[in-house]
């Protein structure tokens, strides 16, 4: 170690190259790793919210809660105690004056049942009445305010927004929550329907019955629309900055080494035991990828505050933790690579030339 500080402290610039290379590796990997839980978080947010563990919907709906129609008679023996929720779900665009349009999931729920009691408001209060809604927070973003009236694609029919709800995202588009009767309404031309699906959050909850069919909530989640797909991108591209960091690591050490030969030489025919040189090696690859992670972390959480609150990008400690461990285990493994050079030196030979 104490060798490895001296070299370093002693050519500052070859060395403050190397961090650098390793800060903008690290920095990436940090973007990418937190892009790819803030998008998955945005396709989840109120799945997740809702402590889901099954979800009923018809058999022929490829697994989507947006295409998923229950009627009346698939749901005459379905049980819906205190863990259940009836859903409606229709994509929709919400409108209203002087504002921009927004793309959303219209969400129907029933006021007795735990999705409505469950909402986390941020502000104003739970919809009431037929011509109230909630929204997620993300529409004060774009400028909503509590009593604003949207309505929602082509219908002239005014909503009021009476509350804003926290953790109401689905698919990343933002939820309104309204109740059942308005979402039958967007189905206007299909007649005895009653929700989308059922919401479960009995991990033994079972109905399979007519049209229905009860999948895990792993199972409806992985089919999202891009859900696995983006997941599998991500995991792609920060498995590839790993193998990079390892490659670029082990390529400028092995040329340090290969430069550094004479003076190990040197130092072995001096009486320095090659433990003492590999060690030497390992500690500096350590102190290397330690002091570009460290920056890295400080300027990913620089990044993140400054951001606005639009773009989908959540830091978690496992972030930090795994992509900190991984670079230092790429270290690790780099500097492994010249050490048989450094235990194939020999010190007379070396001397001679």
């Amino acid at each position: 170690m104490f060798l490895a500080f001296k070299e370093i402290k002693h050519e500052k610039l070859r060395y403050g190259l190397i961090i650098l290379m390793i800060f903008l590796i690290s920095y990436l990997i940090f973007m990418l790793s937190s892009l790819a839980i803030g998008l998955s978080d945005e396709n989840t947010q109120a799945i997740k919210s809702w402590n889901t563990e099954k979800v009923v919907l018809n058999k022929n709906a490829n697994i989507s809660m947006s295409q998923s129609i229950l009627t009346t008679e698939d749901l005459k023996d379905a049980k819906i105690g205190k863990k259940e929720a009836l859903v409606g779900e229709a994509p929709i665009v919400a409108k209203a004056k002087g504002k921009a349009s927004l793309s959303a999931q219209f969400l129907g729920i029933k006021n007795s049942q735990f999705i409505y009691k469950d909402q986390q408001l941020v502000a104003g209060r739970k919809a009431t009445k037929n011509n109230e809604v909630t929204v997620d927070q993300s529409f004060k973003q774009k400028d909503y305010k509590l009593g604003d009236k949207i309505s929602l694609n082509d219908s002239k029919k005014k909503y009021k927004i009476v509350g804003f709800v926290k953790n109401a995202k689905i698919n990343i588009a933002p939820i309104v929550y309204g109740p059942l009767s308005t979402w039958r309404t967007l189905h206007d031309a299909m007649p005895n329907i009653e929700a989308s699906a059922i919401i479960s959050q009995d991990s033994n909850y079972k109905y399979d019955k007519n049209s229905a069919k009860t999948y895990t909530v792993a199972t409806f989640i992985n089919k999202l629309p891009g859900y696995t797909a983006q997941n599998v991108t991500f995991e792609m591209m920060i498995g590839f900055l790993f193998v990079i960091s390892l490659i670029i690591i082990a390529v400028f050490l092995y040329i340090l080494t290969m430069q550094k030969m004479h003076n190990f030489a040197v130092m072995r025919a001096q009486g320095v035991p090659s433990k003492t040189l590999v060690n030497s090696t390992i500690s500096q690859s350590i102190i290397l990828v330690a002091a570009g992670v460290i920056v890295a972390l400080i300027a990913i959480w620089i990044t993140v505050i400054a951001l606005p609150a639009s773009v989908p990008i959540l830091l978690t400690p496992a972030i930090m933790i795994v992509g900190t461990v991984g670079m230092l285990l790429m270290g690790i493994i780099g500097s492994l690579i010249p050490i048989r050079q450094i235990l194939k030196v020999d010190p007379a030979k070396a001397i001679g030339e």
